[in-house]
C-alpha cells in the first residue's frame, strides 16, 4: 500500500507511503462483505490491509506487490506488477492505497508497461498519473455490485486530463461514499488533499453520494473517523448529499444548491452569440463559450529580486539618482479585499550598466549590495549572467510600469479559515513581487477597474474558484492562467440599467476603500449580484 508524491524519493523508486492502521481499519469498515467474499489488494505494501482482513477472518484475499522486499510474512502476496498481471478472477471487494506517480517521474520499466497496456492507451495519456491504471483495472476486475475502496489524492477528480477516467467510472458504476481530508496529514511528508472513496460497479445508480469533509490540519484519530462515518456533526466537518457525478463534468463536492447557483452564474457570463445548447456546467468545452477575466484584463506574475530583504531601502541618505531608483512594492501580506495597507520602497537599478556606472550614480546602493555580494551571486540566474545589483527576473516589468491603476492578489491564498479572497485596488506604478499577481485593464475594456475589483471580491467568485480554480489542499493559486479563466460578466453598454449599476458599483467601491464601512460593502455585493443574475 503506497501513495507516491509528485517528487519521488531518490532512495525509493516506488515512493512508498504506507497507510496508517486506523485508516486501513476505517476503510475495511466501509465494505459490505461476508467471510467468503473474494477480496483483492492490488498494491499491498507492508500488508496492513492483509493483516486486518485476516484478523477479521476474511481469508479469501489475493494481493499484489511490485516490491519484493515488502509484506514477507503474508503468504498470499504475488510479487509482480498489478498492471501487467494476467488476472482471470473477479472480486467482490478491491481495497487499498494505490501508487500515485506522475508520468514524468515513473521508472522506465513502468512507463513501458503502461505503453503496452490496452486500458491505459484507451483512457489515458502521458499527462495522466500511475494511479489511473489502478482504478481502471480494479473496476474491470470487480464483480457486478463489487466495491472499490481506495485512499488517494483528490487531484484527479477535477483535472482536464482525467476526464476519460471519470467518464469511465460514471459509465460503469456510482459512488456511495466519499471522505475528503483537506490537508489533514494522513501520510508523513505528504501535504496534498486526500480522499477515501467507496465506488460500486453497477448499472443501477444511487441518486446521491454521502460526502464527509474534514478541514483540520492535524493528525486524525479513531474518534474523528468514527464521527465522520456516522455523520455526527462536529466542528471542522461538513456532511453533504451530493448528486451523482455526470459525464464530461468536473467532480465538484458541493450541494445541488451551490452547483445550481454556479450554473446560473456561468450562464450569465456566456458570450451572447454562442448557441445555448453548447453550454454545460464545468465542462472544458464550456469555458471557451464564456467571457473571462483574461478577455478584459492583462495579467502578470510579480517581479523576482531573488533576495528581497537586500533590495528593500534601508534608510541611508540618498542622492538624486538613487531617489529616482526607488520603486514602490506591495507584498502579499499587505493586501486586503479592495485595498492594501502599505507599500515598501525597493531599489531598482536599470539593467545594462557597468559596475563603474552603478558605483558612480548609485554609490550608497552599490556599497549596500557589496555587503551581500556572495548571497546575491548565489541567486538562481535564469540561464543568464545577472549582476549582483540587478533583479533576477523582471517579468512583466513593462506591464507594471503603465501609468494606470491595477489590481493585486496574492499568488497563493489559504482559504481554510476565511471565505474571501484579497483582490486589492492599487495605485499607478506600484509593483508586485513574486508573491503577488497583478491585473490591469486591457485598452479596449470599458468597465472600470473599480467594477472589476468589486466583481472579483464577490462571494460568487469565491464559490466558483473553490470549485473550479487550481486548489491544492486549502491553497488557491492565482497565477496568470487561473485568473484569466475566471468567468466575467461584462456590462451591456446598450442597456441603461446595467450602465447605472456599473456606475453605482464604481462609486460605492471608491467609497468603501475610503471609509471601510461594512454597510457600503453590503451595497456593493448586492449590486454585483444584480448584475450577475440579470
Amino acid at each position: 500500500m503506497k501513495i507516491t508524491t509528485i517528487k519521488q524519493n531518490t532512495k525509493n523508486k516506488f515512493g512508498q507511503y504506507f497507510t496508517p492502521k486506523m485508516v486501513a481499519d476505517f476503510m475495511i469498515g466501509l465494505a459490505d462483505i461476508v467471510p467468503d467474499s473474494k477480496i483483492l489488494e492490488p498494491s499491498c505494501g507492508q500488508g496492513i490491509f492483509l493483516d486486518l482482513l485476516q484478523q477479521k477472518e476474511f481469508n479469501n484475499v489475493t494481493a499484489y506487490e511490485i516490491d519484493d522486499e515488502l509484506a514477507k510474512k503474508n503468504s498470499n502476496v504475488r510479487y509482480e506488477s498489478f498492471v501487467t498481471a494476467n488476472i482471470k478472477e473477479r472480486f467482490d471487494l478491491i481495497i487499498g492505497n494505490p501508487p500515485y506517480i506522475r508520468w514524468k517521474n515513473l521508472e522506465d520499466n513502468l512507463k513501458q508497461e503502461l505503453a503496452n497496456n490496452v486500458l491505459w492507451n484507451k483512457y489515458c495519456n502521458s499527462l495522466c498519473d500511475y494511479l489511473y491504471i489502478f482504478i481502471l483495472k480494479s473496476i474491470e476486475l470487480l464483480n457486478d455490485n463489487g466495491q472499490l475502496i481506495f485512499i488517494c489524492p483528490e487531484y484527479w477528480m477535477n483535472t482536464t486530463h482525467s476526464i476519460s477516467l471519470r467518464n469511465y467510472m460514471v459509465s460503469n458504476g456510482y459512488f456511495e461514499e466519499i471522505y475528503h481530508f483537506n490537508e489533514t496529514p494522513i501520510f508523513e511528508k505528504v501535504t496534498v488533499s486526500i480522499v477515501i472513496f467507496k465506488y460500486i460497479k453497477s448499472k443501477q445508480k444511487a441518486k446521491t453520494i454521502k460526502v464527509a469533509k474534514y478541514y483540520v490540519n492535524q493528525k486524525l484519530t479513531v474518534g474523528i473517523l468514527d464521527k465522520l462515518k456516522v455523520r455526527q456533526p462536529f466542528a471542522d466537518a461538513d456532511f453533504l448529499d451530493v448528486p451523482q457525478f455526470k459525464q464530461n463534468e468536473r467532480w465538484i463536492l458541493q450541494t445541488t444548491e451551490i452547483k445550481n447557483e454556479l450554473k446560473t452564474f456561468e450562464k450569465n457570463c456566456r458570450k451572447l452569440h454562442q448557441n445555448a445548447n453548447l453550454f454545460s456546467l464545468f465542462t472544458d468545452e464550456s469555458k471557451s463559450e464564456l467571457h473571462t477575466i483574461g478577455d478584459f484584463c492583462d495579467i502578470g506574475n510579480g517581479l523576482v529580486s531573488g533576495l528581497d530583504k537586500v533590495f528593500q531601502v534601508n534608510g541611508d541618505p540618498l542622492n538624486e539618482f538613487e531617489k529616482q531608483a526607488i520603486i514602490k512594492v506591495i507584498k502579499a501580506k499587505d493586501l486586503n479585499p479592495y485595498f492594501s495597507n502599505k507599500y515598501t520602497p525597493y531599489i531598482y537599478i536599470p539593467e545594462g550598466l557597468s559596475a563603474e556606472e552603478v558605483q558612480g550614480k548609485y554609490p550608497h546602493f552599490y556599497s549596500h549590495f557589496l555587503l551581500f555580494k556572495q548571497d546575491l551571486e548565489n541567486r538562481y540566474q535564469y540561464n543568464r549572467k545577472i549582476n549582483f545589483w540587478e533583479w533576477v527576473f523582471l517579468r512583466n516589468f513593462n506591464l507594471f510600469s503603465k501609468d494606470e491603476k491595477r489590481i493585486f492578489v496574492p499568488c497563493k491564498e489559504r482559504i481554510s479559515n476565511k471565505n474571501y479572497f484579497r483582490f486589492s485596488l492599487v495605485d499607478t506604478k506600484i509593483y508586485p513581487t513574486q508573491d503577488v499577481t497583478a491585473i490591469l485593464k486591457k485598452e479596449k475594456t470599458k468597465e472600470s477597474l473599480e467594477y472589476i475589483v468589486a466583481y472579483l471580491n464577490n462571494p460568487f467568485i469565491f464559490d466558483w474558484l473553490k470549485c473550479n480554480g487550481i486548489v491544492k489542499g486549502n491553497i488557491v493559486e492565482f497565477s496568470e492562467k487561473p485568473i484569466s479563466s475566471i468567468p466575467f460578466r461584462p456590462i451591456d453598454w446598450k442597456k441603461t440599467e446595467e450602465i447605472e449599476l456599473h456606475d453605482e458599483i464604481t462609486n460605492l467601491t471608491l467609497q468603501y476603500i475610503d471609509k471601510k464601512e461594512n454597510s457600503v460593502l453590503n451595497k456593493i455585493n448586492h449590486s454585483v449580484n444584480k448584475i450577475i443574475t440579470l
